[in-house]
């Protein structure tokens, strides 16, 4: 196998961990071409890829090469430094696909490893791991959340009719997949409108296993009722308000267990990327915008989108009163149109999502 071939398996590898606030990792120990140890970060706390990596590795690990898909850590968190681990292993040969842009380690890692008479190359299919850490890498050098805005909808954009009514829109394939993104975020965020509509519990269920990401309801005024469904569940559940929120509603929705959170303003309203801010000190890598129309549009405006999901229906609603997936005034011209990069579309059930990147620039 080569190196590449080591260095994706770490890569799948990484992918099997939960591991927020802290980056998927996965690491190969190689010797004489036999693989002789492997590792995964399962979550926060836990050890690091390496650490499993040369355990299972045990004395084979000297003068053997190791593949690992994030610079090892020379700080010590809740688990001990790894560098030193690869250091007192014996491994002759360091393979990183990519530096960790941690203030904490930041090229510092390599460095010791180098020191101390590693050969040490770095940047092997470094565009996979950035993919795979994506939130973290936002996270680390903005101090924000990866933001992806989720919407599902008919062929014409809409995600509800105009007496309200949105479910389902979409197939079971495609809420089943939605799940999946569920899963890998850190919060969860809505509007009030849909928070009142839909009551949701904001949960995600893949298989068996039900998974509590943070829940966030966005509410100027925090007038939404304290026994919806997202509220008594495991985990946080957040509302974020305006100044200007009722004081008696807020005593409310805490006695139910909210952490309530009150946001900076944003043309008159209640600032999405405030929110996004707060949400990054609380430790939240990644976000999920699901709805309704007018918050992704306010998202869209403060320019705090990452991502976008859009998932499809082979459905037409219509209705000039009908929902919108994006409300608010948008633009004046076609030229002002929020241009989307690196599109991905995949067919699910009988309907299909379009994946992509925001590009503000434009």
């Amino acid at each position: 196998m080569s190196d590449a071939g080591y260095m994706n398996l770490a890569i799948k590898l990484a992918r099997r961990g939960r591991t927020s606030p802290n980056p998927m990792v996965g690491a190969v120990v190689v010797k004489d071409g036999i693989i002789v140890g492997k590792g995964y970060h399962h979550s926060a706390g836990e050890p690091h890829a390496e650490a499993l990596a040369l355990d299972e590795a045990g004395e084979q690990a000297a003068g053997a090469s190791m593949y690992v898909t994030l610079e090892p850590c020379c700080h010590t968190g809740r688990t001990p430094p790894c560098v030193g681990a690869i250091i007192r292993a014996g491994i002759k040969r360091v393979c990183v696909a990519m530096e960790d842009p941690d203030s904490k380690v930041a090229g510092m890692g390599l460095a010791a490893l180098k020191q101390a008479g590693i050969e040490v190359e770095c940047g092997l299919m470094q565009e996979q791991a950035r993919a795979l850490n994506e939130a973290y890498i936002k996270h680390r050098t903005t101090g924000m959340p990866l933001v992806i805005l989720k919407s599902a909808m008919s062929l014409d954009g809409r995600i509800a009719t105009r007496t309200g009514d949105s479910k389902w829109i979409t197939s079971e394939p495609s809420r089943a997949f939605a799940h999946k993104i569920r899963r890998d975020v850190d919060a969860i965020v809505v509007g009030a409108n849909t928070a009142r509509m839909d009551n949701p519990k904001l949960t995600a269920r893949v298989g068996r296993r039900v998974c509590y990401p943070t829940r966030v309801v966005v509410s100027e005024t925090g007038n939404i009722a304290s026994n919806l469904a997202l509220f008594g569940l495991p985990g946080q559940s957040i509302v974020a308000v305006s100044k200007r929120a009722d004081r008696q509603a807020i005593k409310s929705l805490e006695q139910v267990g909210a952490r309530i959170i009150v946001l900076k303003d944003f043309c008159n309203r209640a600032s999405i990327a405030d929110l996004m801010r707060q949400l990054a000190d609380l430790g939240c890598l990644s976000a999920l915008i699901e709805g309704g129309g007018e918050l992704a549009a306010s998202a869209l405006e403060e320019k705090i989108v990452d991502k976008i999901m859009f998932f499809y229906a082979p459905k037409i609603i219509g209705g000039r009163d009908a929902i919108s997936s994006i409300g608010g005034a948008g633009v004046e011209t076609v030229s002002q149109s929020v241009r989307i990069r690196q599109t991905k579309i995949r067919r699910i059930g009988d309907g299909f999502t379009v994946e992509g990147y925001v590009n503000y620039a434009d």
